[in-house]
């Protein structure tokens, strides 16, 4: 009889999907509500958004019990800036932060992938996409999760971003408007719940442009 190793992880991944857009004027990030672990799904009502200032959210997948650590040091972070600046922390202050937070942990890592959305000190949406340990680039708009591999290809189809390689440098935000913005991550997870088990149940997006934040929610498929 062949003898059988246990292994023990501190690690999961809960999959789900996060996805972001950059406008002229608006943000809209979204995300799945499905947590899962294998094969069991363990809730449908689980929110992956997470608001870290008035201008700037956080969407994230991976191992859900690193991203509620990670959201706790944000916050605390954000409170000691508060009281330290007398303001909010801007949306690329947070961008640079969650990389620095994300990068001091990189020798045991918070097992999780986030895109971080809002506006700029001049209005304008941004995004910032992150890998695991701190790694960061402003982009036009970004996906995360178990569905990213199958919604980043239709983004790069429908927005296409310049090369940050062409001079003049070019604008990274995409030419939608809002509605159609949120038009399109409708439709792409729509697509991705088709295919991937992990993304489903109900789709959450929330939009920042300069009236504030609003939630709006689709039903998605539920097997």
């Amino acid at each position: 009889m062949t003898k059988q190793q246990a292994n023990w992880s501190p690690y999961d991944n809960n999959g789900g999907t996060c996805v972001a857009i950059a406008g002229a004027d608006y943000c809209v990030i979204a995300a799945d509500t499905r947590m899962s672990t294998g094969y069991s799904i363990l809730t449908r009502d689980y929110s992956k958004i997470c608001k870290l200032a008035d201008k700037c959210v956080m969407a994230s997948s991976g191992f859900q019990a690193d991203v509620k650590a990670l959201q706790k040091v944000l916050s605390a972070r954000h409170l000691i800036y508060q009281h330290q600046h007398n303001k909010q922390m801007s949306c690329p202050a947070m961008g640079q932060l969650l990389s620095n937070t994300l990068y001091y942990k990189r020798f045991f890592p918070y097992y999780s992938f986030n895109v971080l959305g809002g506006l700029d000190n001049e209005g304008k949406g941004c995004v910032y996409t992150y890998d695991a340990v701190g790694s960061y680039e402003r982009v036009g708009y970004s996906s995360q999760g178990s569905g990213a591999t199958l919604i980043t290809p239709f983004l790069d189809n429908q927005l296409k971003s310049p090369s940050p390689l062409l001079l003049p440098a070019k604008d990274a935000v995409t030419p939608l408007s809002e509605t159609e913005a949120i038009d399109l991550v409708k439709t792409c997870f729509a697509s991705a719940t088709e295919r991937d088990i992990y993304t489903g149940d109900k789709l959450e997006i929330v939009v920042l442009n300069a009236d504030g934040i609003r939630r709006e929610y689709m039903e998605l498929r539920k097997d």
